[in-house]
């Protein structure tokens, strides 16, 4: 199985959970990566692109893709692509609006400024799971919402995880990781 981590705006792959969960799933025998993107310098849908097309080869049916804030986003750009479905995608603290922070707003406005081709991005993944909290103070509960109707899923609430980050305490994520392993 081949698993590929994206991380949000201002992250990294070598921060909160992202590390653990992969070390977890390469102990399984997963081939999993987890890309480097520029941010918040130089952070557009275009350059985020040009990174991952060293990636592209390993999307297929037995792929998983996760992403945490801004990653789910990227994801659905990416599946809207695709001419061939993955295995899953994990959407941790997703949105697909503007957050109404200015920080935000302005690096991430490439990435949304497009509507979301709805039923391609459903053709091009069989599962999806969709993970918010309630106390998240970045990204409000009611996007977790639009992803999960626009996906026909249940969104899952995780009370009390903030934005799925270290200051949130997120250094690992055993049950994002249980999750995974039932696909």
């Amino acid at each position: 199985m081949n698993v590929i981590i994206i991380h949000g705006a201002y992250g990294s792959p070598e921060e909160n959970w992202i590390p653990w969960l992969k070390r977890e799933l390469e102990k399984s025998g997963s081939k999993v990566f987890a890309p480097k993107f520029p941010t918040p310098k130089n952070q557009t849908l275009q350059n985020w692109l040009k990174v991952f097309e060293k990636y592209e080869k390993y999307l297929n049916k037995d792929t998983i893709l996760i992403g945490h804030s801004l990653g789910p986003a990227f994801i659905l750009r990416i599946l809207e692509r695709l001419n061939k479905p993955v295995k899953a995608s994990f959407f941790i603290a997703g949105f697909i609006s503007k957050l109404n922070n200015p920080d935000f707003d302005e690096i991430n406005k490439t990435f949304l400024q497009k509507k979301f081709n709805w039923r391609k991005i459903r053709q091009n993944c069989r599962n999806f799971y969709i993970l918010y909290s309630d106390n998240d103070p970045y990204v409000p509960q009611g996007e977790a919402k639009k992803l999960a109707l626009n996906l026909n899923v249940e969104p899952i609430l995780i009370k009390n995880a903030g934005h799925f980050n270290k200051k949130a305490g997120y250094y690992n994520f055993p049950l994002l990781l249980k999750t995974i392993k039932m696909n």
